[in-house]
């Protein structure tokens, strides 16, 4: 006598789930612009915690005066950064753009370099694979940035 679940009981909110899942995928893509300044405004309150963590973290580290004037300065540099994203998404999602831009074109040139030191083994060839398409991505956003966040970049190639 055992006791067991049914697989139509616990199948049923994971099923919820992925329909809800859908729907919000179905509603970024139909409505780009919004969908975007939703994730400046998400990434905007993540930034915002982390200057508060950063704080809390300098006033409970052991490493002296230093270590904590360190902490307040990104706490700043945190706070300051989340407040703008937050009170100014659109502008906040251009520099978010630009952001993702410059780390794929940094995580380009690391894949390069990675290739480089490991060519000879034997999938050494998909590193180099994936720094090519990285590298263009970055350049494709780079050369659109002024003109092209993320929501305008998605409705112009969904009207193409």
């Amino acid at each position: 006598m055992t006791n067991s679940i049914s697989a139509a009981e616990t199948g049923k909110p994971d099923m919820i789930w992925g329909i809800l899942m859908l729907i919000c995928g179905f509603l970024a893509i139909a409505v780009p612009l919004a969908s975007s300044i939703g994730v400046a405004i998400v990434i905007g309150w993540v930034v915002l915690i982390s200057a508060v963590w950063h704080l809390l973290f300098g006033f409970r580290s052991g490493s002296g005066i230093g270590g904590f004037l360190w902490q307040l300065l990104l706490a700043i540099v945190y706070g300051a950064a989340g407040l703008m994203i937050l009170l100014y998404p659109l502008a906040g999602l251009a520099w978010l753009t630009l952001v993702l831009a410059t780390f794929l074109l940094i995580e380009a040139a690391l894949e390069f370099v990675l290739y480089f030191n490991i060519r000879r083994r034997v999938s050494a060839g998909w590193v180099l694979v994936d720094a090519v398409i990285t590298l263009l991505l970055g350049i494709l956003i780079w050369a659109q940035w002024p003109l092209a966040p993320p929501g305008r970049m998605a409705r112009s190639s969904a009207s193409a």
